[in-house]
């Protein structure tokens, strides 16, 4: 399962594009979002899945967004984070790497794209 933080209804935004290409390439996705709401048949909800559940965080959230969320992305225990641009974080991704979580700095999208995901 991949859990895509910082999840929008508005189609502009790549959050929304990534939710798109997820379910095109038969991933199965979780939204978490400011706002609830849905993109392309997934609810964006406030709510996080359980710990163990999720393969992949997909992040589009600015690093002064993730401040308050570091604990609960490290409790969640995800295998990896995607640090899409724009979201890449140090002082996460430093907790991450410590708590054997892998990280990548790329793009959802072109990962989907070119068969990388």
């Amino acid at each position: 399962m991949t859990l895509v933080l910082g999840a929008s209804e508005n189609p502009s935004r790549y959050s929304n594009r990534a939710i798109a290409a997820l379910k095109g390439s038969g991933e199965e996705v979780v939204a978490v979002g400011k706002r609830e709401g849905s993109a392309h048949g997934v609810a964006i909800t406030a709510s996080w899945p359980e710990s163990g559940t999720v393969h992949s965080l997909s992040m589009y959230l600015n690093p002064q967004n993730q401040d308050e969320l570091i604990k609960k992305i490290i409790e969640l225990r995800p295998r990896r984070i995607i640090f899409n641009p724009g979201s890449e974080n140090p002082i996460l991704e430093k907790a991450a790497v410590e708590a054997g979580i892998e990280c990548l700095h790329a793009c959802t999208l072109v990962l989907i794209a070119t068969n990388a995901y």
